[in-house]
């Protein structure tokens, strides 16, 4: 007898067009690889999923990170329970969005609803035949990850002038700490290394909130930071 699932997450992905937020929910849905047409935007979708011994109707929604979709987009987020923010590993621009359109969009339409931040198209980082063939692409450094954040900090907007890049798991937990995401989980759809991993923390986020566990701390005078993201002002906690 299947078990009844206790309550319905929806969980909504986000990002930039051709970071593979679509290709990542058909690898979850379907576990392969999608090879031949790949749609705009995937289908909803719903199951019971059991994560940590509890059991949910988990219910997904696709969005399309173009700027022809920026007015309809919104109309998914009503009701979000969680959002799945990705950029790619292997695009600069996308990293760049997550702070400058993405979560400004996300806390004006969806206030207060949990992120976890995902770096997609992990098997191409190390992609030897890819790199070959994308001359440009180099690590980000520590010192551009802090200068991100330095330029944040001083409310300063933040304009790029890198070259292609791509990025080691310090630069999106550095990513993640600036824009308040609860996780930040690298995957590739490919491979399906680490697919699951990202709706089980999309999940647990919601059953299991991390601020309920921090109660008993006490927040700090003057903890929140304004920062410019070109006209939109994010107030990060």
């Amino acid at each position: 007898m299947a078990a009844t699932a206790s309550r319905f997450i929806k969980c909504v992905t986000v990002g930039d067009g051709a970071v593979g937020k679509t290709c990542m929910l058909i690898c979850y849905t379907s576990n392969k690889f999608p090879t031949d047409y790949i749609p705009t935007v995937f289908d909803n979708f719903s199951a019971n999923v059991v994560v940590e011994g509890t059991t949910v109707n988990l219910g997904l929604w696709d969005t399309a990170g173009q700027e022809d979709y920026n007015r309809l987009r919104p109309l998914s987020y009503r009701g979000a329970d969680v959002f799945v923010l990705a950029f790619s590993l292997v695009s600069h621009a996308s990293y760049e969005n997550v702070l400058k359109k993405w979560i400004p969009e996300l806390q004006h339409f969806a206030p207060g609803v949990p992120v976890v931040l995902v770096g997609t198209k992990l098997d191409l980082r190390q992609d030897k035949h890819y790199l070959a063939d994308h001359p440009g692409l180099v690590p980000v450094t520590s010192e551009q990850v802090q200068r991100l954040s330095l330029l944040a900090t001083q409310r300063i907007q933040y304009q790029c002038s890198l070259k292609l890049l791509c990025f080691v798991h310090k630069q999106g937990e550095e990513l993640r700490k600036l824009v308040g995401a609860t996780y930040y989980i690298e995957c590739s759809s490919k491979t399906q290394q680490n697919v699951k991993s990202v709706f089980d923390a999309a999940i647990k986020v919601v059953i299991k909130p991390p601020q309920k566990q921090e109660k008993k701390k006490k927040p700090r005078r003057g903890c929140l930071l304004n920062v410019i993201c070109g006209r939109n002002i994010v107030r990060l906690k």
